[in-house]
């Protein structure tokens, strides 16, 4: 058994002595685990880094087997971001949580790809919303996708404000009525609306965030979400709390 990819580092153990377990995320193959010979090397180290781009070639005698990889860098990306402290947090939150949420061995191309822009975007001044965004794939990839269309309740596609935590479903200012206080915020940012508040950003993410760690953490067996995601949620939320410079 034999295959090629690009794919992106998403954590990295040692086996034994001198090797080491990848788990790499590609767009053919999804999250797929190999033994790197000499990975727990000082030499090889820096290639195996959270979000490094790599090109690898995989091999087994089985398709089951674990197999081994031998690969060829890419892209480094921890060393560029090592300056920017969010930029650092976002890389190793998004690495995380595809290592997390993702079953072995199952084809995402889409999330690949969007998780590679997400990656490569790194630093820009509107990646915390594109992060916003991309939690948003994730639960829809998984299975817990959010219908943001229009109200369960009245069916209006204008002047929704809420999400119910059980459905993931949209609920306008009228359909919610008294039960306001027990939903989730819909700010406009997680249905494309144009805007330039941080602050959205911070109540879409608390949104994602139930989602996150009530349903999709629920069914991989009330496993707690990866502590890198609160990291980066903590410093978006300080960061969109400084007033605007000028």
């Amino acid at each position: 058994m034999e295959w090629r990819a690009q794919g992106i580092v998403l954590n990295m153990r040692r086996h034994g002595e001198h090797a080491a377990i990848l788990d790499l995320f590609t767009a053919e193959h999804g999250r797929h685990m190999g033994v790197v010979r000499g990975g727990a090397s000082r030499k090889m180290a820096h290639l195996l880094q959270p979000g490094a781009q790599l090109d690898a070639t995989w091999r087994a005698r089985l398709d089951q087997h674990i197999g081994s990889y031998t690969i060829d860098p890419i892209k480094g990306r921890a060393a560029e971001a090592m300056g920017d402290r969010l930029a650092l947090s976002g890389l190793t939150a998004v690495c995380a949580l595809l290592s997390f949420a993702l079953p072995e061995r199952h084809a995402y191309p889409a999330l690949y790809a969007r998780s590679l822009a997400l990656l490569d975007g790194l630093g820009a001044d509107r990646w915390p919303e594109a992060y916003l965004g991309w939690e948003q794939a994730l639960l829809e990839e998984t299975g817990f996708g959010l219908d943001l269309s229009a109200c369960a309740v009245t069916g209006v596609t204008q002047g929704l404000a809420y999400v119910s935590p059980r459905t993931g479903r949209a609920v306008s200012v009228a359909g919610a009525g008294d039960w306001a206080d027990r939903l989730l915020p819909l700010p406009g940012v997680m249905r494309g609306v144009p805007g330039n508040d941080p602050q959205e950003v911070v109540l879409g993410l608390q949104t994602t965030g139930h989602f996150l760690s009530a349903h999709l953490a629920h069914a991989l067996g009330n496993r707690p979400l990866p502590a890198a995601r609160q990291r980066l949620i903590d410093l978006i939320a300080i960061r969109a709390a400084q007033p605007k410079s000028g």
